[in-house]
């Protein structure tokens, strides 16, 4: 399955609403820009879509404004700790990061990610 890349609109929009703090890493899942704390993935893209991982209040907020949906990225494979944040959302700066900052603060109080050790390659 072929899946295109975010806009680079879309990216740079991502890169200035993401929240600074301490244990903040950029880096790259499913090919596209994400942002993780601790090891935990708390926000990202995917193709044309916004995702985030938000205290369940603030899911039930935008629920019940927008009618939002779980993170598919691939279909029948929902993440239900993720929400797809509504291009209303990601239309408006200063909510959208809003949003990823509360993600942050949400998924920042999960324990660390351990990291797992590397398989070695084949050859």
């Amino acid at each position: 399955m072929a899946w295109t890349k975010a806009s680079q609109g879309m990216v740079d929009l991502f890169h200035a609403c993401l929240p600074e703090g301490p244990g903040l890493e950029r880096r790259r899942m499913f090919g596209q820009p994400c942002a993780f704390v601790n090891g935990n993935m708390f926000a990202g893209l995917l193709q044309e879509v916004a995702f985030a991982r938000l205290p369940p209040t603030l899911h039930a907020a935008l629920d019940a404004e927008f009618g939002v949906r779980h993170f598919e990225p691939m279909p029948g494979r929902p993440m239900r700790a993720y929400v797809v944040l509504p291009d209303a959302v990601l239309e408006d700066e200063g909510r959208y990061s809003e949003l990823l900052q509360a993600a942050y603060a949400f998924t920042s109080a999960m324990p660390p990610k351990d990291k797992k050790p590397r398989k070695p390659r084949k050859t």
